[in-house]
């Protein structure tokens, strides 16, 4: 396709450059797609409240739409267990499941999702997923997968489903123990066993499929309907009747910020999957806002088709990739086997147990509870696993959605702090070279009598400069002799905007009347040297390219006197 055309550059992008020799690889890959995806979709429906087979069309809108709009090659697009648990609790507030009410609110939200994430593309808004950092993403996603656990016990158990906070659900739950049914207990924890048994085989094992079919098989032939076993029922050929209301007022009050919740949720999932599975094999950035804007057309056709939200999926993306796909025909494909299942098979769905589900649900919450990447945080960087405990626990035990906030909320308020108070280096000269370095408390350094070299770590604004110049201060009081120079090392200040100017300004004026130099070196960025330069603080002749330059600098102005007296 010519890159020229402006329809080359909204429509099927995904498929640019496709080979005949990719499509062995994509029918591949398409089998072992369909087949992880049946079960998780089926799964995600029930989880929403919706009916299995809207599951299944929102994997056919999601994978559809990201053909026709998105870029990444490999990425995979339909019913996700990450928003679904965000989404049931506020409408199951507003509505009761399964009605016709419940149903129209569904609409209304997927609608607004999709219209939040296809305004990303002209807004540009791909810098939101930046917001988020990974060790918040990684609680608040540890903190869904408890709820969804939660949310699954009572169909695992065949009990009651208690309402209300999720401690005292989990409490009643406890209470009913000596009524759960051993068989859809049995069903569902031998779905959770194999699947992930196979899945630490080999990703291209359906675990999950087979584990839902032998289930189906063992209901059939062991009559376990008699012994109360709850199964999903046959799934309807026809799909289910769009059912789009307009809400009310209060009820839009609610849908709008869930709908922005969910909207951040699909953003910061579809990044994540672009950084791990990119489809430019020179690894430059990908489009990220217009991947958004292709998740977001497979909400509204979802919502136009009676299902609901999308999502873009790291597991089945990961399928893709693995199991050799190499385009977006991958997805196309495994919708035609997924359309032919339901359309030969429908009435199989009879007899697959509702526990069966559940198990699979077990196995998706596990899955996203990351202890491996919680690890490894830990290992790298110890005081940010709090991070990840804070965030897990606000989801847990605030109301999801409130949860979810509160843990955005919490990234930005970590990315702010580290900007605020960044880290502030005294540094010292590498023995026998001219490089001055942050040297650890075993490595021996040299220094320069009367001397500071002093890192500043960040940007100086209004946010932090204050506490830059009392780090400096700190310094400059601890020094074993009376300090004639400070060296600002400022390879790390990008920019100095006007209220970190002036106060950089007064820090200079009150050292200098102290009779203390002050001079910057490596101050790289254009942008920052012109703002400092522009304070009056600091003139041309005191901005040097390295630390020791101006150390040099100002040993040649010592007086002779002054040389004697170092």
């Amino acid at each position: 396709m010519a890159s020229s055309s402006g329809q080359d550059r909204w429509l099927f992008a995904s498929l640019r450059g496709f080979r005949a020799s990719w499509l062995v690889g994509d029918l591949l890959a398409a089998t072992t797609l369909a087949a992880v995806a049946i079960p998780e979709q089926l799964a995600t429906a029930r989880l929403i409240g919706m009916p299995p087979i809207s599951g299944l069309l929102a994997f056919a809108a999601g994978s559809v739409m990201f053909v026709a709009f998105g870029v990444n090659r490999f990425m995979s697009v339909g019913a996700d267990s990450t928003i679904a648990p965000i989404i049931a609790p506020t409408l199951a507030a507003i509505a009761v499941a399964g009605s016709t009410h419940y149903a129209g609110l569904i609409a209304a939200l997927t609608l607004l999702v999709g219209v939040v994430l296809v305004l990303a593309r002209p807004l540009r808004l791909g810098w939101i997923a930046d917001l988020l950092s990974i060790p918040v993403t990684t609680g608040f996603l540890a903190g869904i997968s408890v709820h969804i656990i939660a949310g699954q016990l009572p169909a695992i158990l065949d009990i009651e489903a208690p309402a209300g906070p999720l401690i005292g659900r989990l409490i009643e739950i406890a209470r009913q123990l000596p009524r759960a049914n051993p068989y859809s207990a049995a069903i569902a924890l031998g779905v959770l066993a194999v699947s992930l048994l196979t899945e630490r085989l080999s990703a291209r094992i359906p675990g999950a499929l087979i584990a839902v079919a032998v289930s189906g098989f063992a209901v059939w032939q062991l009559k376990l309907q008699g012994h109360g076993v709850s199964v999903v029922g046959a799934l309807p050929i026809a799909p289910p009747a769009m059912t789009l209301i307009w809400p009310s007022w209060s009820e839009f009050t609610r849908l709008l910020p869930l709908a922005l919740i969910v909207a951040m949720v699909c953003m910061m999932q579809t990044a994540a999957v672009l950084q791990s599975f990119p489809s430019d094999p020179r690894g430059r950035r990908e489009d990220v806002s217009r991947d958004f804007a292709a998740v977001g057309a497979g909400s509204i056709i979802a919502a136009l088709l009676g299902a609901f939200a999308v999502n873009s999926s790291p597991p089945r993306t990961a399928v893709v990739a693995e199991s050799g796909g190499r385009s977006q025909l991958a997805g196309l494909f495994a919708i035609a086997i997924v359309a032919a299942l339901v359309l030969v098979a429908a009435e199989a769905f009879a007899f697959v147990p509702q526990a069966a589900l559940s198990g699979v649900l077990a196995f998706i919450s596990v899955r996203i509870f990351r202890v491996g990447l919680m690890r490894h945080i830990y290992q790298r960087s110890r005081w940010e696993i709090f991070l990840v405990v804070a965030s897990a626990l606000l989801v847990v035990m605030l109301p999801i959605e409130t949860g979810v906030t509160m843990s955005i909320v919490l990234s930005l308020l970590h990315s702010i702090y580290i900007i605020a108070r960044p880290r502030c280096t005294e540094l010292a000269r590498v023995p026998g070279t001219t490089i001055w370095w942050a040297l650890g408390e075993d490595e021996a350094g040299e220094h320069e009598p009367a001397v500071l070299v002093f890192a500043f770590g960040a940007p100086i604004s209004f946010i932090n400069a204050n506490y830059l110049c009392s780090r400096l201060m700190e310094a400059i009081a601890t020094m074993a002799r009376p300090c004639r120079l400070v060296v600002i090392e400022a390879n790390g200040v990008l920019d100095v905007d006007f209220t970190g100017s002036q106060i950089l300004q007064q820090a200079v004026a009150e050292l200098r009347g102290r009779r203390i130099d002050v001079a910057v070196a490596r101050l790289e960025s254009e942008r920052a040297m012109e703002a400092a330069v522009r304070t009056g603080a600091l003139g041309a002749d005191h901005v040097f390219r390295s630390v020791d330059e101006a150390v040099r600098s100002y040993r040649a102005a010592l007086t002779p006197s002054a040389k004697e007296a170092r």
